[in-house]
């Protein structure tokens, strides 16, 4: 063999590396990979349509008690913190007056029964008659106004949650001489959205907690809506009236008050499925289509209630919804569903 025969296979093997250039092999096409995601599938439900307001505790009513005029207070029969209850004497004045009309009432009575005799046996005339009666009817209205706010009773059953004065005091008109707040029932004044306006009827049933009465819960009406719309705060009031019959609940707290409005069927989501778009307020679901790709869904968002969240529009009943792994997704990109 000759040394040109001896070289061929070099040459050929030379050649076939690129005439001996130094390019480096090229790089295999990376693969795509499919993002794995959590999915479940959602369902409309009739929904509870409720919402819950702060307001706070009322007595049903108010009395402030006094007479008409000053004078010496004679007595005080209640305290404060005392529970009264209706017609109950909580305090008497000076009785002097009420002792002398107290006297001219019973010679009147002896007076207009002979009146009243002669007047049957054509003694008397029709005229004087009827002047004198007259005359006693209205001492008799002078005596019982007078009894009235001599002998101060309460004209409610409540806790008395104010006295002003003391026995051997002159009574000055200044202040009322009690304050008696009725607690069985109590009431509440809400202030509900004007969006709710229409869906809020007199009879309705509320519950509300209050926070000194931890654990517990007590059922209401609403009792009267006020029909205009604050203008300020775009809200309406609703008197809502609690029967309270153990006392338990006291003007002055604070409570929270659930206003049910009726049912709404909704489709539910689990509030990880929501995405909320950066710049704006727009919250959008994706939603596993059956070709195995996701879709991009702008939703209308209602309440979130627990770990869910209604969803107002923008999604079907049934739909299957990602609820995990949304970051490496885009519109009409394909998944692996879990």
């Amino acid at each position: 063999m000759n040394a040109k025969t001896a070289l061929l296979p070099a040459l050929l093997a030379f050649v076939a590396c690129g005439n001996g250039s130094n390019q480096a092999p090229q790089a295999a096409a990376p693969v795509a990979t499919v993002p794995n995601v959590e999915v479940a599938q959602v369902q409309a439900r009739d929904v509870p349509q409720d919402n819950t307001y702060a307001s706070t505790i009322e007595a049903y009513a108010v009395n402030n008690i006094m007479p008409q005029t000053g004078g010496r207070i004679r007595k005080i029969n209640a305290e404060v913190g005392d529970y009264v209850s209706k017609g109950q004497i909580l305090a008497e004045m000076d009785r002097t007056q009420l002792e002398q009309l107290s006297v001219q009432i019973a010679n009147d009575d002896i007076e207009y029964e002979r009146l009243k005799s002669l007047y049957a046996e054509g003694g008397v005339s029709q005229s004087d008659f009827e002047t004198a009666e007259m005359g006693y009817k209205l001492r008799k209205i002078n005596y019982e106004n007078v009894k009235e706010n001599t002998i101060l009773r309460s004209p409610i059953s409540g806790y008395v949650s104010a006295r002003n004065f003391d026995t051997g005091d002159m009574f000055s008109m200044a202040a009322p001489l009690f304050t008696v707040q009725q607690v069985t029932p109590v009431k509440l004044l809400v202030g509900i959205s004007e969006s709710e306006y229409t869906k809020v009827k007199k009879g309705d049933s509320v519950t509300l907690t209050v926070d000194a009465l931890p654990g517990r819960s007590f059922s209401g009406k609403v009792e009267r809506l006020y029909p205009v719309i604050d203008a300020a705060t775009r809200t309406f009031k609703a008197q809502v009236v609690v029967a309270n019959t153990d006392k338990a609940l006291r003007p002055g707290m604070y409570a929270r008050v659930v206003v049910n409005f009726g049912t709404r069927r909704l489709v539910m989501v689990p509030d990880q499925s929501l995405v909320k778009q950066e710049g704006t307020g727009t919250r959008f679901i994706y939603v596993l289509k059956a070709d195995g790709t996701v879709s991009y869904l702008p939703v209308t968002v209602g309440r979130h209630i627990g770990t869910e969240y209604e969803i107002l529009s923008g999604l079907e009943d049934g739909a299957t919804v990602v609820v995990k792994g949304q970051a490496a997704l885009k519109d009409g990109i394909k998944v692996n569903a879990l």
